[in-house]
């Protein structure tokens, strides 16, 4: 595609617009400035927040310039959109910290050099910290109606819910600066933001043609939800982050590999480079053999690979093939693996050290340290639901070893067994596995 706005348009990636035709007139006119902004209300960036990460991307693509905004000083007071209650607000310290995080985050997914359409990362602290209250009130304030203030989704939501304070009340005058001030300091003509921001954005326009008479775009990404309509950007067990210290690689590939069948259009169109031929193609498959889950594969490889690059994809997927029976375990590095045992269910044993100069072998493990057999080990980890049907499973042929079957019941491990010396890998016929932790006692 040549035009951006087709390619957004296609994508699903357009839920509002502040003129669409005259969007498609300024960027087809020559390159554009945009910026969307990130506030550090949280330690790291979600898959939220890479929707509109990967919008400004494509603006890039196509020849425009992004500006990564990072809220150094909105951060400290949080934007009320979405939020039934005042947020708690975090130390000053803290948001320093997640505002240098967000800034390295940033620069992983945007291109930076010499170009004219390079990328740039900025502070909103640097205009907002040396504003004086006066100053703020007289030259910003004094352009704000108060009715269309109310007025903003997220305000009526809170008043309605029990109230909002003047701080949070304010966030989107904040906002609306930035934008002002962008226009002046780098010619920013449009801002990107998720639609729960839409009364924020539209601020920023209003603030400028009432400011400067000047004449400014905004543009709203969909919220990515799930079937049920919650947010993508979370789960139950917490949010979906883009740093490996926050969420391992492995669980972020996985995450992308259990994608429900009728979620793979969606997020392959919104989450990966891929061409319109080659997506189309993807849900062709998907819906013609759903079992081989060929749209889930091609999401999580892209996405794993575009996050944490092709070294951690190659990784996680020989970790992936290898716990599944398709692969040397023995291969799989000793971080990838642990990271691979918190993602399926596990149990710990703790077992006394070994007597000196006496090696390891056969079922010494039973003998000197109380190394549970292999039955017990699969009930202890939950993938059978009891010693019995863990017995039963073995008589079947259906247990595994570290991808050895398991040919009796009263097979115990040895030392030699751990992977890495504390690991080792249950399985249930080909698709349930589980993990113990060897510990010393």
């Amino acid at each position: 595609m040549t035009d951006i706005i087709d390619e957004l348009s296609w994508r699903g990636l357009i839920s509002q617009s502040t003129d669409l035709d005259e969007l498609r007139k300024a960027v087809a006119s020559g390159p554009v400035t945009l910026y969307g902004g990130f506030d550090p209300t949280a330690p790291g960036l979600h898959i939220g927040n890479l929707v509109l990460l990967l919008t400004m991307r494509r603006f890039q693509l196509f020849g425009h310039r992004p500006i990564g905004l990072v809220g150094g000083a909105t951060g400290l007071i949080g934007d009320p959109s979405g939020k039934s209650a005042e947020r708690v607000l975090n130390p000053r310290d803290v948001v320093a910290a997640w505002a240098d995080r967000f800034r390295r985050e940033l620069e992983r997914f945007l291109e930076f050099g010499d170009a004219d359409n390079s990328a740039l990362i900025v502070s909103n602290l640097d205009w907002t910290a040396e504003l004086s209250a006066l100053d703020f009130l007289r030259e910003i304030g004094k352009h704000f109606p108060v009715s269309q203030m109310l007025a903003r989704e997220s305000v009526r939501a809170r008043l309605e819910a029990g109230g909002i304070s003047y701080t949070e009340f304010s966030y989107q005058i904040l906002q609306a600066l930035d934008y002002l001030e962008l226009y002046r300091r780098q010619d920013t003509t449009l801002q990107l933001g998720g639609s729960d921001q839409w009364g924020n954005l539209v601020a920023g326009v209003d603030l400028i043609r009432r400011a400067e008479g000047g004449s400014v775009h905004a543009l709203a990404t969909p919220l990515i939800t799930k079937p049920d309509g919650t947010k993508y950007g979370k789960t139950e067990g917490g949010a979906i982050w883009i740093s490996p210290d926050l969420m391992s690689p492995y669980a972020f590939y996985q995450f992308w590999l259990n994608v429900g069948d009728a979620e793979v259009p969606q997020m392959l169109r919104v989450f990966t480079f891929r061409s319109r031929e080659e997506i189309e193609e993807l849900e062709r498959q998907t819906a013609e053999r759903p079992a081989a889950r060929v749209g889930q594969r091609a999401l999580a490889e892209d996405v794993t690979a575009l996050v944490h690059g092709a070294d951690a994809l190659q990784r996680v997927m020989a970790a992936s093939r290898a716990l599944f029976g398709q692969g040397d375990l023995a291969a799989v590095d000793e971080r990838t693996l642990a990271d691979a045992f918190a993602e399926v269910p596990h149990t710990e044993v703790f077992l006394k050290a070994e007597p000196a100069g006496e090696a390891a072998s056969g079922s010494a493990g039973a003998a000197d340290g109380g190394m549970p057999a292999v039955a017990e080990l699969l009930a202890l980890t939950g993938i059978v639901p009891s010693r019995s049907a863990a017995r039963r499973l073995i008589a079947e042929g259906g247990a595994y070893l570290n991808n050895r079957k398991v040919t009796s019941e009263d097979v115990v491990p040895d030392r030699g067994d751990l992977l890495h010396g504390r690991y080792l890998i249950l399985r249930r016929g080909k698709r349930h596995v589980g993990a113990v932790d060897v510990r010393p006692a």
